[in-house]
């Protein structure tokens, strides 16, 4: 399972970039866009062509998946902590029929104690950050918690093995694509150590 997850800030014709990754077969698109309003995320996604909204999740603005026929939502790490509590109250104005619903996580304490039944858990830094340099990985390994964890933080074309080793189900890409200057040719390579 591999996810890939938009660049924090834009670059130049990434809709195009999305869109032929949706073509060469990618299930998974996280769009966090975190300095985008609600109109700038409508924008976006009318970008892409409409036979692959159905595999965008969005991080902001959940009540998307009420205008547009979305893969699902995603939370980030505090906005899961401010609500999950109450998640009925969360979920009421949401249409979610056979959307997914997925978290981030930073430590695998925090993922296996989580109640909440997310269909997928991010959890990162696992190697270095490619994107952000700041972060240094963790090397967590998940062998024992039985639950659908997608590792983040430094994937690579030629380290996705490792994630594998540490009891991975898939992970997710960011600067590993899109710092690349061959991104689809990067996410075929990923690809085919999931076929």
């Amino acid at each position: 399972m591999i996810i890939v997850i938009s660049p924090e800030k834009d670059i130049p014709n990434e809709a195009k970039l999305v869109n032929q990754l949706f073509a060469e077969g990618l299930a998974y698109f996280h769009l966090r866009k975190p300095d985008k309003d609600y109109k700038q995320h409508v924008d976006y996604i009318h970008a892409i062509e409409e036979q692959y909204h159905n595999r965008i999740v969005v991080h902001y603005f959940h009540e998307l998946v009420n205008e547009f026929n979305l893969k699902g939502i995603h939370f980030q790490e505090q906005t899961r902590i401010d609500n999950i509590d109450n998640p009925g109250r969360y979920f009421k104005n949401l249409n979610l029929f056979g959307k997914t619903i997925s978290s981030s996580f930073h430590d695998p304490k925090d993922l296996e104690d989580c109640y909440f039944e997310f269909d997928y858990h991010l959890l990162s830094p696992v190697f270095a950050s490619i994107s952000n340099t700041n972060v240094s990985g963790r090397g967590f390994n998940v062998t024992a918690i039985d639950k659908l964890i997608i590792g983040m933080g430094g994937v690579t074309a030629d380290n996705i093995s490792k994630f594998t080793n540490l009891g991975y189900k898939g992970v997710g890409v960011l600067g590993g694509i899109w710092s690349s200057k061959t991104p689809i040719a990067v996410f075929n390579k990923m690809k085919q150590f999931y076929s």
